[in-house]
């Protein structure tokens, strides 16, 4: 790898080839090929952020062994969702590592720096859609966003809600977390006028289908400006709301 990247940059000196031409071919490259997995070494040159570990799946020592990698290559900024407390405490050797058991993630090396003024505000249904509602809300948090909480502000109780209007009109982006009838994510976007990230949740009873009618009702939501990612992808639903609240100017 680091030949590769001192060929590129001899390239650019000797005029072979463009700064850009370099930038380009950089951002196809490379990876860390480790047997069991294969770390994306330039990740954070193509998104901005390094690549994050998901935890399910992976054995302890195999999330150990590819944290220490990415650790040794410059990554001091991790994320690592869907960990178990169990594999969480078997764990060594990684400095300021910090795990948030309900929500099942971990982070390592701190938060990114704020880069954007706004906020995002995440709002769940009922304290059930905790977990959900916190994985979203570290991540954002992790990438850099100013973030807001409101939860068990569902809509069967619906003055719960409107007693917290101000910060949810304020808001740059609102992420509503609500499983049974996944109604919260239409009523919040009548409300507001920014975007609306919708995460249904396996919250419920049999009828809710594990999330599917609080997915199917999201997805018909009737008000405007409403997006929905997967069951419980309360880490899809942070990080795309960073990057809204993030937006990217690119240069000409």
């Amino acid at each position: 790898m680091d030949m590769d990247v001192k060929n590129l940059l001899l390239a650019v000196k000797r005029g072979d080839m463009t700064v850009e031409q370099a930038e380009e071919k950089l951002k196809t490259q490379p990876f860390i090929d480790m047997g069991f997995a294969k770390i994306d070494a330039h990740r954070p040159l193509r998104q901005g952020v390094n690549e994050v570990i998901y935890g399910e799946g992976k054995t302890a020592k195999e999330i150990e062994t590819i944290v220490k990698k990415m650790l040794s290559i410059g990554q001091n900024k991790i994320l690592v969702t869907r960990l178990s407390a169990e594999k969480a405490s078997a764990i060594e050797g990684v400095k300021d590592f910090v795990y948030h058991e309900r929500a099942r993630i971990a982070t390592i090396g701190g938060n990114y720096s704020i880069k954007s003024s706004g906020t995002i505000v995440v709002a769940s249904g009922g304290t059930s859609d905790f977990p959900v509602a916190e994985e979203a809300a570290i991540t954002a948090e992790f990438l850099g966003n100013r973030v807001e909480r409101l939860y068990d502000v569902g809509v069967a109780g619906l003055h719960r809600l409107l007693n917290n209007l101000q910060p949810l009109m304020n808001a740059s982006v609102v992420i509503a977390v609500a499983g049974m009838e996944g109604a919260l994510a239409s009523v919040i976007g009548g409300l507001v006028d920014c975007p609306i990230i919708a995460v249904p949740t396996s919250v419920g009873y049999g009828a809710n289908f594990e999330g599917l009618s609080a997915l199917l009702a999201m997805l018909n939501s009737c008000a405007s400006g409403v997006g929905v990612v997967n069951v419980d992808n309360g880490f899809g639903a942070g990080f795309l709301a960073s990057r809204i609240n993030q937006p990217k100017t690119k240069e000409n």
